[in-house]
């Protein structure tokens, strides 16, 4: 009889603990923070407040974009790696992520440790320019004059270790020309100075020219990307690598990371809700100024992707000798 009473007790107590203990909670259950480490405005966020929308959608909780410019990314990239690692603090990487620890004396964060990748987005083109009234009509005639006057052509960029910069200096590796770099501090006076001749040429973004192009104030050659915009103002721009250069590819990039140790299965969630959103049609219409391949897979082919980035242009970089400005 004692053993069935205390049996009976000890049940109770059981019972009543397990009322006590909350349930787990199912990610996610209050709003994500998306880090955009730009302005607003530019075309990283475009690509944000969008795939967050997406996100939003089909996680059914916020997705809240949170500006943080500054230092080349570097500032919002650190406000990730020191963020928890639950899933609800993002951030959309670029470009920028694969060259900074080539760029950088030091970095505030761990770049091999502090990061878990998400998902790869997509890659936009740059756009080589020139202007309208250049003598180059075709990239095939450009290629051939900066081959035969070394050291004579100019090309702008928006700042030294940009994507315009390295475009570049790729050009001058895989050729044997020696374009002139010419930075200046923002694409707008580099597109202008192009318009007006002072400077070659630009291997510029593709929503930094769209509207130029478009106008006829300025005259795209060539893409760099190994494929051809969809973008129905770039269809028909040739690929650099078509044009004289195989294996030429350079380009801007977007993906989203999360802190490291963020739990798989809610990478995972993350992961699906990316490439859904990536795919839906108010996406792809959104973005099409980006001339933005969408191009996502799984975090292991994200992560895949961004180590080779950083390994192919830290020898460019370095053989290049360029500098943080």
């Amino acid at each position: 009889m004692v053993s069935f009473y205390r049996l009976r007790h000890f049940l109770l107590l059981a019972l009543a603990f397990m009322c006590c203990v909350p349930a787990q909670a199912v990610y996610p259950d209050h709003p994500i923070k998306l880090i955009v480490p730009f302005s607003p405005g530019g075309g990283t966020d475009l690509v944000a407040r969008t795939i967050g929308q997406a996100m939003s959608d089909e996680l059914h909780q916020p997705v809240i974009v949170d500006n943080k410019p500054g230092g080349s990314t570097i500032i919002g990239t650190d406000a990730l790696a020191k963020s928890p690692a639950d899933g609800y603090s993002l951030v959309v990487a670029t470009f920028a992520h694969a060259v900074n620890p080539s760029l950088k004396a030091k970095l505030p964060y761990n770049q091999e440790k502090d990061f878990a990748p998400v998902c790869l987005i997509g890659i936009s083109p740059n756009v080589l320019v020139v202007a309208p009234d250049s003598p180059y009509k075709t990239f095939q005639q450009l290629l051939a004059a900066a081959k035969s006057n070394p050291g004579k052509l100019s090309y702008a960029s928006q700042g030294s270790g940009t994507s315009a910069h390295l475009a570049g200096e790729l050009f001058n590796s895989m050729t044997g020309a020696k374009l002139v770099h010419v930075p200046y501090k923002g694409a707008g006076p580099a597109l202008t100075d192009v318009m007006g001749g002072q400077v070659d040429m630009m291997f510029a973004t593709a929503s930094a020219v769209g509207n130029l192009v478009e106008a006829g104030k300025l005259r795209a050659l060539a893409v760099t990307t190994p494929v051809r915009s969809a973008t129905p103002l770039l269809l028909k721009i040739p690929t650099i690598s078509e044009s004289g250069i195989p294996e030429y590819a350079s380009g801007s990039w977007y993906g989203v990371y999360a802190p490291a140790g963020t739990p798989q299965e809610v990478i995972n969630k993350l992961n699906a809700a990316i490439k859904k959103g990536a795919q839906s049609t108010v996406f792809k219409s959104r973005v099409e100024s980006e001339g933005l391949v969408i191009k996502t897979g799984s975090p292991e082919d994200f992560g895949k992707f961004e180590k080779a980035e950083e390994v192919r242009w830290r020898t460019i970089i370095k053989s290049a000798n360029i500098t943080e400005d």
